[in-house]
């Protein structure tokens, strides 16, 4: 994991073991994660406004659009695009709308060519720095707040230390820099117009900066943060179990490390 130093908190681990900790708690968490990433995405490319008050709405709230989703779609639902998110496919958002991965990478390709998979690619990339540097600055920041806010006995619990602020740096970090991933969704299923006629109204975009005006006009500033409530949960969720099952493993390895010396 980015910035983990492993011997000065006293453990033993190797780079390649390092490596495997991140990599395992971070498929891990996605599994764990993915259908807030479900609900969070239908918000996002909703036009309509998330509320009963709009009779052309289909979904207006996170339980509402939950039970909809396992009513019409099945329990396996909440787990579409799981593969391709797992190797952090750039086509994710507009596979959500077909049956099987190797569907939509093919129809995307005959429909638009290879620069299909890169749509959405500059919000994505204007992301990535802000939203990796302030999660990991959080981080730190909320683990020298927990230090001085908890008792001594409650300092001990490493475990719950790194479950609540990485809770609290995905849910900071993911606030800040959402309005551009629902910019890169809305660009990412560009030319699927079609395939999500009946989940209501659709547009279509020329870019960012057109996206944006579009976004602003006809939904609001309010339109920036569609979909914000399943995803604060899911960055909550996400960067927590990351740094939780990344200590976790970590500290198996380090206990096999040590079990294995003493041999």
């Amino acid at each position: 994991m980015v910035g983990y130093d492993p011997k000065p908190d006293g453990r033993n681990n190797t780079k390649l073991q390092v490596a495997v900790a991140g990599s395992v708690s971070g498929l891990v968490t996605r599994a764990l994660i993915s259908p807030f990433d479900v609900i969070k995405i239908r918000f996002q490319l909703q036009h309509e406004r998330l509320s009963r008050r709009d009779p052309n709405a289909k979904y207006h709230g996170i339980f509402q659009a939950s039970r909809q989703i396992l009513q019409e779609e099945g329990l396996t639902a909440f787990w579409k695009g799981h593969i391709p998110a797992q190797i952090l496919s750039i086509g994710y958002g507009a596979v959500q709308v077909y049956n099987t991965l190797r569907h939509a990478v093919g129809t995307m390709y005959r429909s638009e060519g290879p620069q299909v998979f890169y749509k959405g690619l500059a919000p994505t990339l204007i992301a990535i720095f802000p939203y990796a540097g302030l999660q990991f600055s959080c981080y730190s920041s909320l683990k020298h707040l927990y230090k001085w806010a908890m008792p001594g006995e409650g300092k001990k619990n490493e475990n719950l230390q790194n479950l609540l602020c990485g809770s609290g740096a995905g849910v900071i970090s993911k606030t800040l820099t959402y309005p551009l991933d629902l910019f890169k969704k809305r660009l990412q299923v560009g030319g699927f117009e079609h395939a999500r006629a009946a989940f209501g109204q659709v547009r279509r975009y020329k870019g960012l900066m057109d996206c944006a005006k579009q976004v602003l006009q006809k939904e609001g500033a309010l339109g920036f943060f569609k979909g914000l409530s399943p995803s604060l949960l899911k960055a909550a969720l996400s960067t927590g179990f990351m740094f939780f099952w990344y200590e976790f493993f970590c500290n198996v390895f380090h206990c096999m490390n040590r079990t294995a010396s003493q041999r």
